[in-house]
């Protein structure tokens, strides 16, 4: 570490809770701030991701509340929800065995990558399987070490993928959708209809419960999204997202996967950083290859198929897609 890096570093874990978490809103809001002027896709969820790994390395750690993580995703669910309408649900049943297929060939390519790599000794034991399999990082990890497997590498191995593919399919909106990081162009402070803002915390509060509830892999942001999204085809209710709230949620989201890569985590990775990169590149080519045929086959937009096949984290998926002209229903599978 460099003699600046170090000095930085002793300065942020001289810092109390308070400080450290005002030094990293302040990184935050300048990295946001560069990758919004770039005009990047899910910019607001990708700066205070960098920024996390930043102060979270050079000792600033902190930990984001767990209430105010579970509220931003279910605020995610909630957005996705607002862009379902009956003619995207018709065209789900339509091609729901294209979904499935999409799905089932991710999930076996990743296998097929961790196996690989488990038996050519790449990396020792099933670490390489739990580490590369899309899905929920945190879910992952505990079935992992459950299985007696190094949690550690599994994390790194996960978010890295998660922020690979994230930073990979912001820039492949970029590249088909130039205006994609301009999304509040009416500003951050719109007029909002009290009404449906109260609507709208309710269906997050009630579907976020119920997800939680039942366990399932991010039932908190699948809760209001399925929640919401009966209620939005039906019209039952209209659902209100102050864009302050938005960026909030984002921040959040981007904090968590930042903050996961601790000294513990990357000094376990370390020796088994290339091969890891290896195998996720390999994956997201493959996931680019299936994206091309969707394209090709089925006349989907070349935005939403890599979308839709990215192996990545769903929040951020959801955050990218939302960022961007896609079909949202199909973005975060």
């Amino acid at each position: 570490m460099s003699e600046p890096s170090a000095e930085w570093g002793r300065s942020l874990r001289s810092l109390s809770t308070a400080g450290r978490w005002v030094v990293l809103l302040a990184v935050s809001a300048a990295t946001a701030a560069v990758l919004q002027c770039a005009r990047l896709p899910a910019a607001l969820m990708l700066g205070p991701l960098a920024a996390a790994v930043l102060v979270q390395v050079a000792g600033g750690a902190v930990k984001v509340p767990r209430v105010l993580l579970m509220a931003a995703q279910a605020i995610i669910g909630c957005l996705v929800a607002r862009s379902i309408t009956s003619s995207i649900v018709g065209g789900f049943i339509i091609h729901w065995p294209l979904f499935l297929g999409v799905v089932a060939l991710s999930i076996i390519a990743s296998a097929a990558v961790g196996w690989a790599m488990s038996r050519f000794r790449i990396i020792p034991g099933t670490t390489a399987v739990w580490g590369i399999l899309p899905g929920a990082a945190t879910v992952m990890m505990l079935m992992a070490e459950a299985y007696g497997v190094d949690s550690r590498l599994v994390a790194f191995m996960q978010y890295l993928r998660v922020v690979m593919v994230a930073a990979v399919a912001s820039v492949v909106s970029l590249m088909f959708v130039p205006s994609g990081g301009g999304r509040f162009s009416s500003g951050f402070f719109p007029p909002i209809s009290l009404p449906d803002l109260a609507a709208t915390a309710i269906l997050a509060v009630i579907g976020g419960s119920v997800g939680l509830a039942l366990r399932i892999p991010a039932g908190v942001l699948l809760g209001p999204l399925v929640l919401g999204a009966v209620l939005n085809v039906f019209g039952w209710v209209r659902i209100e997202l102050p864009p302050v709230v938005l960026v909030a949620s984002f921040a959040l989201i981007g904090w968590n996967i930042g903050l996961r890569f601790t000294h513990d985590v990357l000094a376990a990775a370390a020796r088994a950083l290339p091969q890891c990169l290896v195998a996720i590149v390999l994956l997201m080519a493959f996931c680019g290859i299936l994206a091309g045929a969707l394209t090709s086959l089925f006349h989907i937009d070349p935005l939403t198929a890599y979308l839709a096949t990215s192996p990545g984290g769903v929040d951020a998926a959801a955050i990218i897609a939302a960022s961007t002209k896609v079909d949202m229903l199909s973005a975060p599978v």
